[in-house]
């Protein structure tokens, strides 16, 4: 009875603790980060074709200049479509094309030339196609780094300037890879703890009926 009782309250404990780990863990992850595969060389040399990110999910408002966001633009791309691009400007913001040439060509933001060490070829713009966008509130101004390759906020001026709302956004890149790793970890630990409870709970079960099919002994059976 008492290794009846042991077995059964182990299987109790370990079970719901395995679906705790494991649905909670995985609901955890969904609602806080995504991932998405680089489809285009819009954004390299950053990063190229095949490569698959992490991305936080972020509110558009909490995205700042230089962040690299994933954002739909159904109208733009089309429904089923997912974009990866370079936040320039944020609501309020004055960007400007282009001062320089060549790999000394420079946008600038608020009069400020950026200083974009992460474009092609050093390329600011590459399509020679001047601009100049005054960003509305609550809308994000988008380029790739590859700007002679990026379809971006340049390809749609008749439409607020090319600039596209901050409630598009689906998420933020992160480097930060510990937390999503650390969720996996604990979701794949979820599986064998409640595997182990089961196992448990099986072996309360047949010790249960085990002391059931088993007769008790008559007392003038017992030895003195």
């Amino acid at each position: 009875m008492r290794r009846e009782r042991g077995l059964a309250v182990t299987a109790w404990v370990l079970g719901p603790l395995g679906l705790v780990l494991l649905i909670g863990s995985l609901a955890y992850a969904r609602g806080a980060y995504t991932m998405a595969t680089v489809r285009g060389e819009s954004m390299t040399p950053t990063y190229t074709i095949g490569e698959r990110l992490f991305f936080e999910r972020v509110g558009g408002d909490e995205v700042r200049r230089g962040d690299v966001v994933l954002y739909s633009a159904p109208e733009r791309y089309g429904p089923a479509v997912s974009v990866i691009q370079r936040v320039i400007g944020v609501g309020g913001d004055r960007v400007v094309c282009c001062e320089g040439e060549d790999a000394d060509e420079r946008i600038t933001v608020n009069g400020k030339p950026l200083d974009e060490s992460y474009v092609q070829n050093g390329v600011g713009d590459g399509m020679h196609r001047p601009y100049d966008v005054k960003v509305p509130e609550g809308r994000l101004f988008l380029l790739g780094d590859h700007r002679a390759a990026a379809r971006d906020s340049r390809a749609f001026s008749d439409d607020h300037g090319g600039t596209v709302p901050v409630g598009a956004v689906q998420g933020r890149v992160t480097e930060e890879r510990a937390v999503p790793i650390a969720l996996a970890v604990t979701g794949m630990l979820g599986v064998p703890v409640t595997l182990a409870g089961v196992g448990f709970g099986i072996a309360a079960l047949v010790v249960r009926r085990r002391s059931r099919a088993v007769p008790p002994m008559p007392p003038w059976a017992v030895q003195v």
